[in-house]
């Protein structure tokens, strides 16, 4: 008697993986690790944003001003562009890193725990970034 056994073969990355519908846990993991680099790659950026704003009154009122006005060739819109892509960066490593805590100390590792906590961190992260992006662009 033979078992009919799943059989695994190469995936061919051009004609599989756009069809692959990858869950909510997978897409997180993927931007935790994404996010992560981006914060790792906007530092400099960083460091300037809290160089300028500890440094004195004269120099928070130019960091406001760069990013009303703009830096040389650089719009305002653009560098608020950025700190919008920053604050997105933040809060989603934020969510998805407790997310990997709490699975850690509670050993919650089924699967709906991991599609509902994946589908908070996304639409938490998401929500956030929106109403923090309001306020950076002016909107109230």
């Amino acid at each position: 008697m033979t078992t009919n056994r799943k059989t695994f073969r190469n995936i061919n990355a051009l004609t599989d993986l756009p069809s692959y519908r990858l869950p909510a846990a997978g897409w997180v993991s993927i931007l935790h690790r994404i996010s992560g680099a981006v914060m790792f790659v906007l530092l400099p950026f960083i460091l300037w944003i809290f160089d300028r704003s500890l440094t004195s009154e004269l120099s928070y009122e130019g960091l406001t001003a760069s990013f009303a006005q703009g830096i040389g060739v650089v719009p305002g819109a653009a560098l608020k562009l950025v700190a919008l892509v920053l604050l997105w960066a933040f809060l989603h490593h934020l969510f998805a890193g407790v997310r990997h805590l709490v699975m850690d100390a509670t050993h919650r590792v089924t699967k709906g725990f991991g599609r509902s906590s994946a589908q908070a961190t996304l639409v938490l992260s998401l929500a956030l970034t929106a109403l923090l992006g309001a306020k950076l662009f002016g909107l109230y």
